[in-house]
């Protein structure tokens, strides 16, 4: 064997690929490695110009470097992307040197693709990570961790799911896509890829056509369509969903595994939304029966009569009170008494508009605000209603319990230009009432 067939048999078992060009960039030598770096085998790339094969986006700074190299500035450790024969990119860490004697550049090429990845999945998650901490809202949230992944995964359309299991509905607190998909509030249909995350409560990786129906099994664990369950404390809360139109980009097992990752921080963010929704609503609200408590009784009252004083408007007030409550305490014990003031309650919120508000003072006492009222006589005409409403028969348990309520008013401007006095008017004919 003489030293040039040997030198080039020693070329082709090198794991990297040794790479020679000319001066204006067309390969003259190719060893054995090419055909697993890019998948050309190397006779179909001879008289080629290497640009051809980078990355569009990496091109002019390709051209730049290999300016510097032929000016003899040897590179080490330049990377850069390169298209493979199938359209996938890969990265490449070059080594590389200019030989004037021989006026070509010489570069060994070394795969770094699943370094890079592994670098680019790790910075994403600490990118995430950080996101979620200082997210405040759920939509935010989601566009940064498009952002995020965007580059690492082939999505066109990004959807967040949030799923109400007790009337089966979907809500779609984030959507993104050309053209954005539809984002009204629909019933879950069953039988689809969606129903099988969020009643499995596991990932599904699949294949969908332009209707969004499932074909057959996605061939090696590819497809166009991957969502992800966002699993709480309480279960699936909804799910996380990438897609892309049919013969586009393809899914794989390892976009599934940073999906899965991105879905534990949005989940985070939207249980500790909940958990705050929840915290303001049990500062603000009777635990007993869930009606505005005291501190968003005088919040919404103060709110109604600026309004009113703005508007020329009256506000009603009315302070209503169980006659003799603590006698149903005594004979048949607070858990009655509970029931009781819990279903009296909700007669007094069913019984005013949307607009006015009933709270639970305390005890046995509750307020009505009532707003937009045309003459100080209409507050008789509420009164009357409640006083209906509340007094009829109570089923509390085997017992039929019958109430009697004294209902002192006030009316603004008339009765009062601010709360402390419109109260206490209101309650002096409560007790004016109560006692005769």
């Amino acid at each position: 064997m003489d030293a040039d067939t040997f030198l080039r048999k020693v070329m082709d078992l090198l794991v990297d690929t040794v790479f020679v060009v000319d001066a204006e960039g067309r390969f003259v030598y190719v060893s054995a490695s090419c055909q697993n770096l890019l998948g050309f085998a190397p006779d179909e790339l001879i008289g080629r110009n290497m640009i051809e094969l980078v990355h569009p986006r990496d091109r002019e700074r390709t051209l730049a470097i290999a300016r510097e190299i032929m000016h003899d500035h040897p590179q080490r450790h330049f990377e850069n992307r390169w298209m493979r024969k199938d359209g996938r990119p890969v990265d490449i860490m070059w080594s590389a040197r200019w030989s004037p004697a021989d006026g070509v550049r010489l570069a060994v090429a070394r795969d770094v693709t699943a370094l890079k990845h592994a670098t680019r999945l790790q910075d994403a998650v600490y990118r995430i990570s950080e996101a979620a901490h200082g997210a405040d809202d759920l939509p935010s949230l989601l566009h940064s961790v498009q952002r995020i992944i965007g580059h690492l995964i082939p999505a066109e359309t990004v959807l967040a799911v949030l799923y109400d299991d007790a009337s089966g509905t979907l809500s779609f607190p984030y959507a993104s896509g050309d053209p954005v998909p539809e984002r009204k509030e629909r019933k879950l249909r069953e039988g689809t890829p969606l129903a099988r995350v969020l009643r499995g409560g596991e990932p599904v990786l699949t294949a969908v056509d332009g209707e969004g129906v499932e074909a057959p099994d996605a061939p090696g664990g590819r497809g166009n369509w991957l969502g992800v369950p966002l699993v709480g404390r309480e279960g699936t809360l909804g799910a996380l969903v990438v897609e892309t139109p049919p013969g586009g980009a393809r899914f794989t097992d390892e976009h599934q595994e940073l999906l899965r990752f991105a879905s534990t921080q949005v989940v985070t963010v939207v249980e500790r939304m909940r958990d705050e929704v929840r915290l303001r609503h049990l500062a603000l609200h009777d635990p007993l029966t869930d009606l505005p408590n005291r501190a968003l009784f005088h919040d919404r009252f103060a709110m109604a009569i600026e309004r009113a004083a703005r508007e020329g408007e009256r506000v009603g007030l009315l302070y209503v009170d169980v006659d003799d409550f603590k006698q149903v305490n005594d004979r048949f014990g607070h858990e009655v008494g509970d029931t009781l003031l819990r279903e009296l309650g909700a007669r007094l919120a069913s019984s005013v508009r949307r607009s006015d508000t009933v709270a639970r003072m305390g005890g046995d006492e509750f307020t009505v605000v009532l707003t937009n009222l045309s003459a100080p006589g209409d507050c008789a005409d509420v009164i009357a209603k409640l006083r209906a409403a509340v007094t009829a028969p109570y089923e509390v348990g085997p017992r039929t319990l019958d109430i009697s309520v004294s209902i002192g008013s006030a009316v603004y401007p008339d009765d009062g230009s601010d709360q402390d006095a419109l109260i206490r008017s209101a309650d002096a004919g409560m007790y004016a009432r109560k006692g005769a």
